[in-house]
């Protein structure tokens, strides 16, 4: 099995072409060997498992990384769940679980980013 086209199909589907599209045209030598390591690991493997759904890996996608405080990758995530079967309840589950056992200021600034990210798919869509 070819890891890095499973990975790019299944990033493709998550993310969305455009946003795929996006960071292929700004990948440079420098960043290719991670770039290629992020596809093949998190996207050929974890994500592409079926174990359990995109909707509950988007979830805990999402509570993750308000828990370690990774903000910069949820509006990205937030978006993607348009792909996934992911509600706007959903993600608020998934803060509200990372509020009770990772704290409630990670959490408190997930759900700002998500209804700002919500808010302009909104607008996009209009």
């Amino acid at each position: 099995m070819d890891r890095h086209a499973t990975g790019m199909s299944v990033r493709r589907r998550v993310l969305g072409d455009a946003h795929v599209n996006r960071a292929e045209a700004g990948k440079s030598a420098f960043d290719a060997p991670f770039q290629n390591m992020i596809t093949e690991t998190a996207w050929g493997t974890v994500w592409a498992d079926d174990t359990i759904s995109p909707r509950e890996r988007s979830m805990i996608t999402l509570a993750l990384l308000a828990a370690t405080r990774n903000f910069d990758e949820i509006p990205m995530h937030v978006r993607a769940c348009a792909n996934t079967g992911t509600s706007q309840e959903d993600v608020m589950q998934a803060f509200m679980h990372a509020a009770v056992y990772a704290g409630v200021p990670c959490a408190n600034q997930a759900v700002k980013l998500a209804k700002q990210t919500f808010s302009e798919m909104e607008s996009e869509a209009e």
